[in-house]
């Protein structure tokens, strides 16, 4: 037996059955939502202020979307839209993705790995696309952090950093212009508690030198975050909307809850399109000082008809240059294009085959370090009783 499919098809009812109550609900706070946008398309500066007061005396953990000076230095409207640019002639395109094995302390060995997918194409040449594989295998004394045995957060942090400094050894000799994405933001994750720990410090500090040498070669890079669940630009918009006298109520206040950005953007933009730049109000938003501010924007790479909304995460160095901002935004919309009807970087899918790893992969893996280790007459752990048990029912 696996559910009880019985309670479960009762609330599937009452889910239909709240269904249409909670939909005319939603679209009516999505509506609100695009009111607000118009209202405080040109209050930069008082939102800005606004927030900050927010920030040093109420809440200094607020998230959500800052208003943002665009590539001329001035603030742009909140409803600004910008066309699709005319794409480089010349460059080169640089995509890197990842995947992983995580610990796993039930296994007869224990290891992880992770697997870097890169893939680079010249803007038009005829040549095919150069893939090039790295594969980290993560065991012994590396299995272990500051804090204890590492986690599947921490060694998708590991993966990540890999990924951006990939690409910044690629983009040291590739012609110029160079864009690079990756699969999510920009925005690195250690877990809640990893964070304050000294090995997400000490990986932040590789990761700004990397961002650090991105800048240095002039380099348009970003994070590509396919059908975002965020609402950055929504809560700026919840804060806009409190009276002033309200602001110490701002994190017990969240009238527009379950509106995306996406559907927010969603009819503003044409296909091709992107909105105006957002930055990103955190606090986490120290470990990127200065030209390495994080920022965002949305993009419609759909068609006609069918819309399709996507967040591009880029630091301020890309902000302040118009060529830059240009490139990226206009070879993203060429990228997915190429697949037609499920919009997404070809490149990026290109990097995720080539790095995705398998079941089978890990238990190749395995069978390799437990044949390398008695062949060295090194005695092999036994599986735990719990995984053995699951192992039967395969």
């Amino acid at each position: 037996m696996t559910l009880d499919y019985q309670k479960v098809s009762e609330q599937v009812q009452q889910l239909g059955a709240e269904a249409p109550a909670r939909l005319l609900r939603l679209k009516e706070l999505q509506q609100q939502a695009r009111d607000l946008l118009i209202a405080n398309a040109g209050e930069a500066e008082q939102l800005n202020h606004k927030i900050d007061t927010i920030v040093r005396l109420h809440d200094p953990n607020l998230r959500c979307a800052r208003p943002a000076a665009g590539p001329l230095g001035t603030y742009e409207s909140l409803n600004r839209v910008h066309a699709l640019p005319p794409a480089p002639r010349q460059g080169m395109i640089l995509a890197a993705d990842g995947s992983q094995i995580n610990p796993d302390r039930h296994a007869a060995v224990n290891f992880g790995l992770i697997n870097i997918g890169s893939i680079q194409m010249s803007i038009g040449s005829a040549d095919a696309p150069r893939v090039a594989l790295q594969s980290e295998l993560i065991f012994s004394d590396r299995l272990y952090s500051s804090d204890g045995t590492i986690g599947e957060a921490q060694l998708a942090l590991m993966r990540d950093l890999r990924e951006r400094k990939q690409l910044a050894e690629l983009s040291d000799v590739a012609s110029r212009p160079v864009i690079t994405f990756t699969d999510g933001p920009m925005e690195l994750w250690g877990g809640r508690d990893a964070e304050t720990s000294r090995d997400f410090q000490k990986s932040m500090e590789e990761y700004r030198e990397v961002l650090n040498r991105l800048e240095g070669l002039k380099v348009a890079t970003a994070g590509y975050v396919d059908k975002p669940a965020s609402n950055l630009v929504v809560r700026l918009l919840e804060v806009a909307s409190l009276p002033d006298d309200q602001l110490a109520k701002t994190r017990a206040t969240s009238p527009l809850r379950g509106v995306l950005d996406r559907v927010l953007f969603q009819d503003l933009l044409n296909p091709g399109e992107r909105s105006a730049i957002f930055a990103i109000q955190s606090n986490s938003a120290g470990n990127y000082p200065g030209s390495l501010e994080l920022h965002f924007f949305y993009l419609n790479v759909g068609r006609s008809g069918h819309p399709w909304l996507a967040r591009v995460e880029i630091p301020s160095w890309v902000v302040s240059s118009p060529g830059m901002l240009d490139d990226l935004h206009s070879i993203l919309v060429q990228q997915c294009r190429v697949l037609g009807n499920r919009p997404y970087p070809y490149l990026l899918h290109r990097a995720h085959e080539a790095a995705l790893v398998t079941w089978q992969d890990r238990q190749q893996v395995a069978a390799m370090i437990e044949m390398e280790l008695r062949s060295r007459g090194v005695e092999v752990g036994e599986a735990s009783q719990k995984q053995a048990l699951k192992d039967l029912e395969r």
